[in-house]
């Protein structure tokens, strides 16, 4: 049994069979059979068929093998489980727009949480590299069932710093950031998946990874994921709405620093 009297072992072959089914989901071709794609608050957060379809899957699944556990999801909101009971978040298509637009830079992303909100399993699927991401609470993390280490780069320069828009805009302090890391040599890549861009820290391909807004339904498990790894996160629990930075360990001193010389105090 894992933490808060979960048995984590049987939680992550379920959360990993569903990841797989969702990446299968996702790298089918589009058809017009699959609808539109519908905007949600605006032209830069939209919403397919796809996602609707696997997040419905993805939660009857999770009713029948956990039926206690509560559910909290992307496109259709939280299902409150038994009082004390651990929830799980689901992000059937974490990069909606790449999807939509035919870019193959995209996730599933599903995790488990304590009734605290600490994080207790993460998995991350990557449907086009055929990747995916798991850990558990003390158990690691892993690549394709190989562990994975963050990098041991030793400075930000000449390495690969990860972000993302908040949706289509910057964040307060991110064109700061970005400035900074220039003046460093550091490259900057925006990919537009907030799952699989912190995961790539745990794989230990770019020394850092920030967004100016945690979501647990995205977030979360790439946290939890990362951190096994050994990356720093700042902070270590963020709040809903938090900027959140994620550092491999012997650069967290540099990129700490750096963080909060240009993220405005909260």
């Amino acid at each position: 049994m894992g933490d808060a009297g979960v048995d984590l072992g049987r939680a992550l072959a379920v959360a990993v069979a569903l990841a797989e089914w969702a990446a299968e989901e996702i790298r089918r071709p589009r058809t017009p059979a699959d609808g539109p794609v519908r905007e949600k608050a605006g032209p830069a957060d939209i919403v397919t068929d796809t996602d609707v379809a696997i997040e419905t899957h993805v939660r009857a699944a999770l009713r029948r093998a956990f039926p206690a556990y509560g559910v909290d999801g992307e496109e259709q909101g939280v299902d409150t489980g038994a009082p004390s009971a651990p929830h799980w978040v689901v992000d059937p298509v974490d990069g909606t727009t790449n999807y939509a637009h035919g870019l193959g830079w995209c996730s599933f992303s599903l995790g488990l949480a304590a009734p605290d909100g600490t994080p207790l399993l993460g998995v991350v699927a990557d449907p086009w590299r055929r990747e995916t991401f798991t850990a558990t609470r003390g158990g690691g993390a892993h690549l394709n069932g190989v562990p994975v280490r963050a990098a041991d780069h030793t400075t930000l320069t000449g390495h690969v710093f990860l972000t993302e828009w908040a949706a289509h805009a910057h964040w307060p302090g991110q064109d700061a950031l970005l400035a900074e890391l220039a003046a460093r040599h550091c490259t900057v890549r925006v990919m537009g998946s907030t799952a699989l861009s912190l995961a790539q820290v745990a794989a230990g391909r770019a020394s850092a990874a920030a967004i100016g807004e945690f979501h647990p339904v995205d977030g979360l498990p790439a946290l939890l994921i990362a951190t096994e790894a050994g990356a720093v996160a700042v902070p270590e629990r963020p709040s809903y709405d938090e900027p959140l930075l994620l550092s491999a360990p012997a650069v967290a001193t540099e990129a700490t620093r750096l963080w909060r010389s240009v993220i405005p105090a909260r």
